[in-house]
This record gives structure tokens, sequence and C-alpha cells, in this order.
């Protein structure tokens, strides 16, 4: 039965054992992906029992880079690229170099072919967007400096790695050809040069769609379909949007997946309802970022372990060392601060997605063998495994590498609001926004809580206080001892239920309305502490000021 249901069969099992070794991980105080990386060991083709699809495993993974790169983009401006780009692009060509030539000097070492060591070097050049943004939205450094950096340098690799894919069967049958001793002949550097003129034209290609037709179309969809009310259809919208461009992206302009993603997401940023959008994506994100670290240890095989014990550590030393030296010395070099420059090298220390796509092409042309491929994927684990180790030992030594945002109970009295009698609104999204509107316009004095800096700068501009970051952490920041009410607008409810139990322990008279979707959602937040909940969308944020108005 499992056979004739491989799709269902991979998913059940797979998440099965990566949320029971997950756990298992947890509870021993290492990193939950070594959990999920075992669980695709042992259902991958190289140990006894079930065996699941790999094929499958790897595109359901793929589904998780395009939802983890939208989720980035909303949280990533077009401003936000274009400030890195003096940094990003610089430093992410010349840290692909550097690291190529460190993988090219290994491979050749080992006595293999220029075109194998050629993939190879850039298989090791390439970092792991899933584990990268996964250190950067636990580590709440998104939007920090150096998390923007981060990202841009991200995307630069990605745009280098897309002129590779294309280039390459290309290039690789040149450099193994008897004939290479004597040159390249003018007809193939003619092909290489139209490869990369289509390439690169392909991918400007993209970025105007996008910048002319999705910056029009994308936004008024997405309005459209929240002012149905709807939840469900709102996040089956959003979905859609993400998927579909990237998949155009891909067939239509060869551009990667996530890269079409990112730029969705990034379009999408400059609505209101970004946050929102975000949220409704965060649990598949998370679900299909597991699938990813399952696929690759379906990949791996163990008894590399043993035949070439020697060659993996040399392959992770130059991944862990090599591009993170590489990466550390560039940002130096372009005088950045020291700690961005630690941080930098922190978060490059490791490989992924397109280490796996480079290694599969190598394969594929036969310039580069199996065991070649398992010691890439053997790189690829263990520097994932050593990534969250290495920002730990940094981050004791230099505190400020990876410094998360306070929390509440050591907030500074100077950043606590000096405002009374005042309301604070947690969320200043769609909903939030009609709510704070209101408010403003009937002159209460407001104190707003949100996760986006630029609606807080804007906030700002018109003289209405409130604090950039994650409500729950940062609460002791809005004098709830002193406060009228307490509106809290977002949509997760599980959040808004940990906020609500807060600012009551605070101020246990304090009047708090929150947000529901469901009866049930409506009964937990009231158990939490709320004098009184709304379910609804469509006038949710008429009924919130109402209510408010009537208590005071």
């Amino acid at each position: 039965m499992l056979n004739e249901t491989p799709l269902i069969a991979m998913v059940i099992i797979g998440l099965t054992l990566a949320a029971l070794f997950g756990t298992i991980a947890h509870r021993l105080k290492i990193s939950p992906i070594a959990g999920y990386l075992l669980a695709g060991i042992i259902v991958g083709p190289h140990t006894p029992g079930f065996v699941a699809d790999q094929s499958l495993a790897l595109e359901l993974a793929e589904l998780g880079v395009i939802l983890l790169m939208f989720g980035v983009g909303l949280h990533f401006s077009i401003k936000d690229l274009l400030s890195v780009r003096a940094t990003a692009i610089p430093g992410a060509i010349a840290q692909i170099l550097v690291s190529t030539g460190l993988g090219m000097a290994l491979a050749m070492f080992f006595g293999w072919s220029l075109a194998s060591a050629v993939v190879f070097g850039l298989s090791l050049s390439v970092a792991s967007t899933v584990v990268m943004m996964r250190t950067l939205r636990e580590r709440r450094l998104l939007n920090s400096d150096n998390g923007k950096t981060a990202v841009g340098w991200l995307i630069v690799q990605d745009v280098m790695m897309v002129f590779s894919l294309v280039l390459l069967p290309t290039i690789l049958p040149l450099m193994d050809s008897p004939g290479m001793t004597g040159g390249i002949t003018p007809e193939a550097l003619k092909n290489v040069a139209i490869a990369l003129a289509i390439t690169f034209g392909k991918i400007v290609g993209f970025v105007a769609f996008m910048l002319i037709f999705g910056r029009r179309i994308i936004p008024f969809v997405l309005h459209y379909v929240a002012h149905t009310g709807s939840r469900e259809l709102f996040r089956l919208c959003v979905l859609a949007i993400a998927l579909s461009v990237a998949f155009i992206a891909a067939k239509l302009f060869g551009v990667s997946l996530a890269l079409g993603a990112f730029f969705a997401g990034m379009i999408l940023s400059e609505s209101e309802l970004s946050q929102r959008a975000a949220e409704e994506t965060l649990p598949l994100r998370d679900a299909f970022a597991v699938l990813f670290f399952v696929s690759v240890g379906m990949l791996f095989n163990p008894i590399i372990l043993l035949n070439q014990a020697w060659q993996v550590v040399a392959t992770v030393v130059v991944i862990i060392l090599g591009q993170s030296l590489a990466a550390f010395g560039v940002m130096l070099v372009l005088r950045k601060p020291f700690t961005s420059a630690v941080f930098m090298a922190a978060a490059l220390g490791q490989i992924g997605e397109f280490s796996f796509i480079l290694a599969g092409l190598g394969v594929q042309m036969d310039v580069m063998s199996q065991d070649g491929r398992d010691l890439i994927l053997a790189g690829a684990i263990f520097s994932i495994l050593l990534n969250p180790v290495l920002f730990a030992i940094l981050e004791r030594f230099h505190p400020a590498i990876g410094k998360k945002e306070p929390k509440v109970d050591k907030t500074p009295a100077a950043e606590i609001t000096a405002l009374e009698n005042h309301v604070v609104l947690v969320g200043y999204g769609h909903v939030g926004g009609k709510i704070g509107a209101a408010l403003i316009a009937r002159g209460e004095a407001l104190y707003v809580m949100d996760d986006r800096a630029k609606t807080i700068e804007e906030l700002a501009a018109k003289h209405v206080a409130g604090v950039h970051g994650n409500a729950l952490t940062l609460l002791g920041t809005a004098n709830l001892k002193k406060a009228k009410a307490l509106l809290v607008a977002i949509p997760d409810s599980f959040e808004a239920g940990q906020i609500v139990a807060k600012a009551r322990a605070i101020n246990k008279d304090l009047f708090i309305v929150a947000r529901g979707h469901s009866a049930a959602e409506s009964d937990h937040l009231r158990n939490c502490g709320a004098s009184q909940t709304i379910i609804g969308a469509m006038e949710i944020a008429q009924a919130m000021v109402n209510v408010q108005s009537s208590h005071a």
C-alpha cells in the first residue's frame, strides 16, 4: 500500500520521524536539525527498511524554499535591497570566487579533473537559504543591518548560481577535452557569451516584469481577496501568488524558483497586508523547511564516513573555515565593522540547496562521481549541524554579534513610553491600521507595537508613539500600568493569547480587547485574560473602536 502512495507515505513517515528525532535532539540541547537529518537518513535508500521517494522529497523541499524566500521578501523592501548593494554585490562575488578557488584546490589535491573541481568548488561556495533564514529568524535579526546585508548577499549568490547553471553545460565539456591545452576556440567562446547574454537578459526581463506589472497586479489581487472577509481565501491567495510567481520566474525567465518567490514577497512588502501574509504562510514554511532537511538526509550515504573519512573532514574544513574566512576578509576589505564581518563569517559557514543542484548537474554530465556528490552532501550535513555551534561560540566571545531584542524585564527605563491614559495597539496591519486611524482621528493618545520598522517610522512622522519589534518581548515599553486599554489586532491567536496573559499579569484592571477568528479562539483569548473578544475581519476595526469608546 505504501508503494502505491509514495507521496503520502513519504510525508507521513518523514514528518513523524522528524518530529520524534527533532524532539530528542532538542531535549539533548542540540539543534533539532540534527533530528531532521537523521530522519532523512533512516528513510533514505542507503539504510534498511522503508525507502521514501527522493524525487518527491526534493520537490516538496523546493516548495519550502519558495515559501521561505517569499516570507523573506515580505520583510525586505526594494529600498532595503538597494541600501546593501554596495556591500552585498562585491562581497558575495568576491566570497564566491575565493571559496570556489579553495574548493577547486582541494578537488585537484584529490586528483579530480578540472571540470569536477569547478563543480566541487562552486558547490562549496554558496550558503543554504533555509539555514541562514532560520538563523536570522530565530535571532530576530531579519530587520537588522546585518540581517539585511545577509539577505542581499544570499540574493547575489542565487543570481550567480543561476548564471553558473546556465553556463556550466557549455563550459564543462571544454575543460576536460583534449584540445583544452590549446585554449578555448572562438566558437566555444562565442557560445559562452551568447548563453551569458541570454541569461542576463532573462533576469533583467523578470525584474522589469515584476516592477512594471507585478507591483500593480499582486497588491490589487490580495486587497480584493482581503475585502471578502474570508481568512481561508486570503491564505489561499497568498500561497497562489508565491507559488505562481516562482513558477513563472523559472519557466518563462529561467530564474530560480527561490529568486522569483523573493521578488513576489518584496513587491507585496509595500502593501499594508504584508504582515498578515507573512503570518498566514508561516506554518507551511516551517513544515516544508523540515522536509528540506529530511530530503538532504535521504541523499546521504553514511558509508562515506568510513571509506573517505579524511576527505569528509577536509571538505567540512573548507566549507566552515574557508568560506567563513573568505566572507570575513571580504567584509574587512570593504571596511565594514568587525562585528558585521564576524557575523557574515558565521552566517555563511554552511552550504545547502544550490550545492545539491550543482552536484546533481555534475553527476548528470558525467564530470563528477557519485562519491564526489556524497562528499558535498556530507559537507552540507556537518556544516549545517555545526553552524549553530559556530554562532554560539562567536556570540560567547562577542555578544553583540548575535544580539537579540531585549526582554521585557531588561527594558531600560528610558525606553518606556511616558504616555498615560493611552491606548496600546498591537499590530498595525490591515485591521490594526483601521483601528489606529480611527483612534488617531478621535484624538486618543496611541502607542503602537508592530514588527515592521517602516510602519513605526511612518507613524513617528505623524507624531504617533510606537516601538518596532516583537510585542511579547517589548511589552514592558508600553507602560501598561497607566494605560487606558490594550487592543490586540494580530491574526495569530496563539501569540495574541501570550500577549494578553502577560499584559493581564502587569495590570489586572486593564481593559483588553483581542481579535479572534472562531469561537474556539475567542474562548482561548478570554481564558488568557481578555476583557472582550471579537470575531471577524470586515467590521472588526469599527467594532473594536466602538467597544473601547463605550468602555472609556
